[in-house]
């Protein structure tokens, strides 16, 4: 059975240059409690463009799964120990999910 709630849970995207940092900001949001679960994807590709130039790059992509009450915090933790310049931090609301896991993502942010 799924949840059909407003979209108080986020799935943020971020991606990192490398394993080290993908973990460390992981760790530091774990830790801050400002996420419940962050998954950790090695060796996407990423072709964009920067400064006027197409771009590639080898990354690991951060799935950070939290409560929105969170989101500013998340943002805020990430700007400050992301290596990049211009970090990519992306949102999107989870609209749908199964309710015992939507509880636990809230239940995590209560732990101290």
């Amino acid at each position: 059975m799924t949840c059909n709630m407003p979209a108080n849970h986020l799935i943020i995207f971020c991606t990192c240059p490398d394993k080290d940092t993908a973990e460390k900001l992981a760790r530091l949001l774990i830790a801050g409690n400002n996420a419940a679960c962050v998954n950790i994807l090695p060796s996407i590709t990423s072709v964009y463009r920067w400064q006027g130039q197409i771009e590639s790059a080898e990354e690991h992509l951060l799935l950070i799964k939290a409560n929105k009450d969170h989101y500013q915090a998340i943002e805020t933790t990430i700007h400050e120990h992301h290596p990049y310049e211009l970090p990519e931090i992306i949102a999107v609301p989870v609209e749908r999910g199964l309710p015992e896991y939507l509880h636990w993502i809230d239940s995590c942010h209560s732990l101290k």
